[in-house]
């Protein structure tokens, strides 16, 4: 087997968790490789008991590398990035809380252990979650692929924004909003849960357009099916808007039109046998208490 670990290497909780982790599949004869920061950030604290110049831990390469699974350490924020590494490449992801809420890193950093033995047995199931690519008309969008969502949003103290939304070639609606935020199921509890945008089971085939501030009352989020595609054309005051694809944010003018569909890929994610996205709700959000 061979597992690439990822997390953020300017978090101490995530340091201080990879030795350990390191040692448990040295001994269980698992074929590990660290990702660059993260190998780098360890040789220069000199992480004790650990040299980990050694050859025994490679370097991975998204050009690189079979791996069999990815394991992101950090929160859900180290999971999107993570993803967005592993691409296309049909690599499945493993989430290690070290963070605040996990919905998408789950596993707690004390459950580690049982959940790599879980892994290295092969008790676990892998779920397809849906990814967004979005197109820029006229210009170009650095990091188009997004596992959570595609916001549009104002720039700066710039007065709302004028967003000309169609789905399918069908004109829906001009939102006069501070933003407009395109989730997928898995994000719905991200971003789009925070501006008021309804939850959803990850495996639901739907889009979800919430309204960031909307300036009409009569303008609540809409979920559309996901082999839609949603066209945006932005007005802004001061000639430019903000798009931001799973935090990775850019500005772009108000030239640029979006285009948004659902992606050719999936992101696989890793499931154990206790996972339950109701549980995740009752223990994440306090769902109903």
């Amino acid at each position: 087997m061979k597992i690439a670990i990822f997390g953020n290497a300017m978090k101490r909780l995530t340091l201080d968790e990879v030795p350990h982790l390191l040692e448990f599949l040295e001994l269980r004869q698992v074929e590990v490789y660290l990702s660059q920061e993260l190998r780098q950030e360890m040789n220069l604290r000199e992480y004790p008991p650990f040299p980990v110049e050694d050859e025994a831990w490679e370097t991975f390469t998204a050009e690189g590398n079979m791996i069999d699974f990815a394991l992101s350490i950090g929160g859900d924020g180290t999971f999107l990035t993570t993803a967005s590494i592993i691409g296309n490449r049909n690599i499945p992801i493993v989430g290690i809380n070290c963070g605040h809420l996990g919905f998408l890193a789950e596993v707690q950093t004390q459950q580690v252990d049982i959940i790599m033995e879980q892994l290295i047995k092969g008790r676990y199931t892998i779920e397809q979650r849906s990814i967004l690519e979005v197109e820029g008309e006229g210009g170009h969008i650095s990091c188009p692929f997004a596992l959570n969502e595609v916001a549009v949003m104002k720039s700066g103290l710039s007065s709302m924004l004028e967003i000309e939304a169609s789905v399918n070639g069908e004109h829906l609606h001009t939102y006069e909003a501070d933003g407009l935020v395109i989730s997928t199921p898995t994000g719905s509890t991200a971003y789009n849960l925070s501006v008021g945008g309804p939850l959803m089971e990850p495996h639901v085939k739907a889009i979800i357009l919430s309204p960031i501030a909307t300036h009409r009352l009569s303008v609540r989020p809409l979920v559309i099916p996901d082999d839609w595609t949603i066209d945006l054309k932005v007005h802004s005051r001061n000639g430019n808007y903000l798009i931001s694809v799973d935090g990775r944010s850019q500005s772009l003018l108000n030239e640029v039109e979006l285009h948004i569909r659902k992606a050719a890929y999936t992101t696989k994610v890793v499931q154990l046998e206790e996972h339950s996205f109701i549980q995740a709700l009752k223990d994440k959000l306090q769902w109903g208490k």
